[in-house]
């Protein structure tokens, strides 16, 4: 208990824990997690405030991707039953993002299916329906689209989104275990090449894809190496047809352990609870913006359904935590 504690007063004290100490931390008994829990929310409370980031995202083009992320059910390689689409209209993601700001959201994401944009056609729809949401909802934008060059980076840019997504998905010693379409090299030059357009990352992924305790600690330091200050969590939603369909879910508290370990590692980072927390955290959701998470996904998912808005809102207001407001500069 003494040593949770202490590690908490060193990151309270503006100096970071060491990777030991983060396995530590992250293998911790079951007994002793809730006051873990307790320790990340004070580093929370000190470095991210207590105003929650409420994000939704759109599958803006949907199946048909080529690479074969061994999770996913969009993927050309397994047969899911996925629904398989083009890009979406114009008017269709904008009225999304209308609906999303009316069930409070602060940031809205169009995210597509594929390894990158070789469609221009496709890009510059996306860069254009991107700027009319900022520029009509006054809500923050922000772009998923695969393996992303400078060039797109900067037009992404100019069209007024901030955050550029691209998960890392799990630690580097994993991922080989995940992807052999692209790698790990791949996903570094992606988030380079969106941070020198001007562009902040957001960069997370998914818990439960087989890695070890020790690899989330691996995973949670590659994204403070690469300055990453938004860290959406993933928990695994194992998809019928997909190679991961059997993996089994992590009980809960071993999640909550990883949000609190990356408060640990990442104090000032905007860590979000996402995909997959109605089906692994159950009633404990809440638990996890008590134990150092500053952000939630709301709405439906890529493939998957969420929970009504209205019950993330009322879960806020039962934790007296306000929403974020945006920043359109």
């Amino acid at each position: 208990m003494q040593k949770i504690i202490t590690l908490a007063e060193k990151v309270l004290n503006g100096q970071d824990i060491t990777k030991e100490e983060a396995e530590f931390l992250i293998n911790v008994s079951d007994d002793d997690t809730m006051l873990l829990l307790a320790m990340a929310d004070k580093i929370r409370q000190k470095y991210a405030g207590d105003a929650v980031d409420c994000c939704a995202i759109i599958n803006g083009r949907s199946g048909k991707c080529s690479e074969n992320c061994k999770f996913c059910a969009q993927s050309a390689h397994y047969h899911t039953g996925v629904k398989e689409y083009g890009l979406l209209s114009e008017e269709e993601i904008f009225n999304a993002a209308k609906k999303a700001k009316e069930a409070g959201a602060v940031r809205f994401s169009i995210v597509t299916s594929g390894r990158g944009q070789s469609k221009a056609d496709d890009f510059e729809n996306i860069c254009r329906t991107l700027k009319r949401i900022k520029e009509e909802l006054h809500i923050e934008v922000c772009a998923s689209l695969g393996i992303l060059t400078v060039e797109q980076a900067k037009e992404l840019r100019k069209a007024g989104v901030t955050r550029y997504h691209s998960n890392l998905e799990t630690a580097g010693s994993n991922f080989p275990n995940i992807c052999s379409t692209h790698t790990y090299a791949d996903k570094f030059v992606t988030i380079k090449n969106a941070q020198a357009a001007g562009l902040r990352v957001c960069s997370g992924g998914i818990l439960g894809l087989g890695e070890t305790r020790e690899q989330r600690v691996e995973w949670a330091f590659t994204l403070k190496e690469l300055g990453i200050d938004s860290v959406p969590l993933n928990m695994l939603t194992p998809i019928p047809g997909t190679p991961f369909e059997n993996n089994k879910p992590l009980p809960p508290l071993e999640i909550l352990r990883a949000f609190a370990v990356f408060r640990f590692v990442l104090p000032k980072a905007q860590i979000r609870t996402a995909g997959g927390r109605e089906v692994n955290l159950r009633d404990l959701q809440a638990l996890a913006l008590n134990g150092g998470a500053s952000g939630i996904m709301i709405g439906g998912y890529l493939t998957t359904a969420g929970r009504g808005t209205d019950r993330d809102m009322q879960m806020l207001k039962d934790l007296d935590r306000p929403r974020s407001m945006p920043n359109l500069d």
